[in-house]
């Protein structure tokens, strides 16, 4: 009987320091960098990601960004430890050493970035581009799409003369004609559509994927990889609510950004949303970005993309 008792307690035991183990692969806090316009916004407004760590014991802290690399300089230094951008932010952080990882990434979603010109402009393809003035933002995603649309017409990069705009500024230029194209993403690309008119030139469709990548910082992914997995499970679940209700999504950003809601819903009408998980073929994508920018000098040095490769997709 003493056996029985005894072996019952180190079981007890056993399963008691077991418990503590798993509670304390749990981290006390979870910070994530967001912008306005993007799906953590999203999924901060909405609130499921709170509630569903906090019934964890894991507090959420959100930390706005202007953009991309800032994001990912936030998450470089540690300050946070999830973040969500464009293809090109990763490649230049991993060319600053960041030691970041991809957890998941979006589907792509080539309609939402494009070239656009004045509506009356005597621009009317790619080639016409020759010698403009064309406005975007330097190392951004579009930044791709330019040199490949250009490359696709026969042309190089060097052919046309490159205006480096934030967004707002690279509208006021194209508004009032300083610059002959701009090239931008949604919701930017659906606002000056619907407020001045302007023309689609091309999008990214048979030129680039286009995604929106999910990333953490290697040391948060590899010490917390269940809760970056919860937060990827919630993204999820939160693209197949926002697919199912785009005007209640594009009611939450609308209320984010300050932009219209019909705006919003001009361009979740192009934007899917979802969480899939790294696959070889999508490296394969994110390594042609690199290498593209390597080879234009924007990246100044060569990146090997699948060593930011997450410990869990390699099992």
């Amino acid at each position: 009987m003493k056996k029985i008792l005894l072996s019952g307690l180190i079981v007890a035991a056993l399963s008691a320091s077991a418990f503590n183990a798993l509670a304390e692969t749990a981290p006390k806090t979870v910070t994530i960098g967001f912008q306005k316009a993007n799906i953590f916004a999203l999924l901060k407004y909405r609130g499921t990601l709170d509630s569903d760590f906090k019934k964890q014991g894991i507090a959420v802290k959100w930390v706005e960004f202007p953009a991309g690399p800032q994001m990912l300089e936030g998450l470089n230094v540690g300050s946070i430890d999830l973040a969500a951008t464009g293809d090109a932010p990763p490649t230049f952080a991993q060319a600053a050493q960041a030691d970041l990882v991809y957890l998941a990434h979006s589907p792509a979603n080539p309609k939402t970035e494009a070239i656009v010109v004045p509506e009356n402009s005597a621009i009317k393809t790619v080639a016409d581009l020759k010698g403009k003035r064309v406005a975007l933002n330097k190392g951004s995603d579009v930044n791709y799409l330019l040199v490949s649309a250009l490359e696709k017409a026969g042309l190089s990069y060097k052919d046309v003369k490159a205006v480096y705009l934030p967004p707002a500024d690279a509208r006021a230029a194209f508004q009032r004609g300083a610059v002959d194209a701009w090239v931008i993403w949604d919701p930017y690309y659906a606002e000056v559509e619907t407020n001045a008119k302007a023309r689609l030139l091309k999008n990214a469709e048979g030129l680039v994927p286009h995604y929106t990548f999910y990333l953490a910082s290697r040391k948060f992914a590899e010490t917390y990889p269940q809760t970056a997995k919860g937060v990827i499970d919630q993204l999820g679940t939160l693209s197949d609510w926002a697919n199912k209700n785009p005007d209640e999504a594009a009611r939450i950003l609308s209320a984010s950004t300050g932009l219209p809601q019909p705006i919003w819903q001009r361009a979740i009408a192009r934007m899917p949303f979802g969480a899939e998980r790294m696959t070889p073929e999508v490296f394969k994508e994110q390594q042609a970005l690199a290498d593209k920018f390597t080879q234009i000098g924007l990246l100044p040095v060569k990146v090997n993309v699948s060593s930011a490769t997450w410990s869990l997709d390699k099992k």
